[in-house]
């Protein structure tokens, strides 16, 4: 049976907003850290909109058929809610040792969704420069925070790549809703790195 509308929004603002708001107020904190706690603030932004609102844009993208959308959104939404949980577990069960106290394994962690990143970033080559900036300075900051944890750099720096990397996909989700719904380019998002 047809649907009565076949045209679906595109979830992809919604997901870059959960995303770039929740990364730019983390790296207030990690910019900071003794200024900026991490409170019930970045827990409950990486829980709802940073965690459950890419989720679900994810799972909007799947119903467009765009796999690196899903993928994308799905991953760093759950990310969002494992960073949490890697915080507050330790708080709600005893017996586990907080991953934050061991930054050689939280290392490792960060690491990991860094190379996940990477890999991500080689699928946007062909998308617009605009996303292509947001999974670069993604992938870097991951390997900046890898690194931190591991004692090999440190400093505020840090943080401000990562709010310039939640800046930039905030950008690119106003870009998407504005230009979409002006009907014309008031945003510009910037060529492909690689011509199709």
């Amino acid at each position: 049976m047809a649907e009565k509308n076949s045209i679906l929004a595109n979830p992809a603002p919604l997901g870059l907003m959960g995303f770039g708001m929740t990364t730019v107020l983390l790296n207030i904190h990690n910019t900071l850290p003794e200024v900026f706690t991490i409170n019930s603030m970045i827990f409950a932004m990486g829980i709802f909109y940073g965690g459950l609102a890419q989720i679900i844009a994810g799972i909007l993208e799947f119903r467009k058929g765009n796999t690196f959308g899903m993928t994308a959104f799905t991953s760093y939404g759950l990310f969002w809610l494992s960073f949490v949980f890697l915080i507050i577990l330790p708080k709600i069960i005893p017996d586990l040792s907080s991953a934050v106290d061991e930054p050689l394994f939280m290392g490792w962690y960060l690491f990991m969704w860094g190379f996940f990143t990477m890999m991500m970033f080689l699928g946007t080559l062909k998308k617009n420069f605009a996303l292509s900036f947001v999974f670069l300075t993604l992938f870097i900051l991951f390997y900046l925070l890898a690194l931190k944890d591991w004692g090999f750099i440190s400093g505020a720096w840090i943080g401000i790549e990562g709010i310039i990397c939640g800046l930039s996909a905030i950008y690119l989700a106003m870009a998407e809703v504005i230009n979409e719904n002006l009907r014309k380019t008031v945003l510009p998002i910037g060529r492909p790195i690689i011509k199709k």
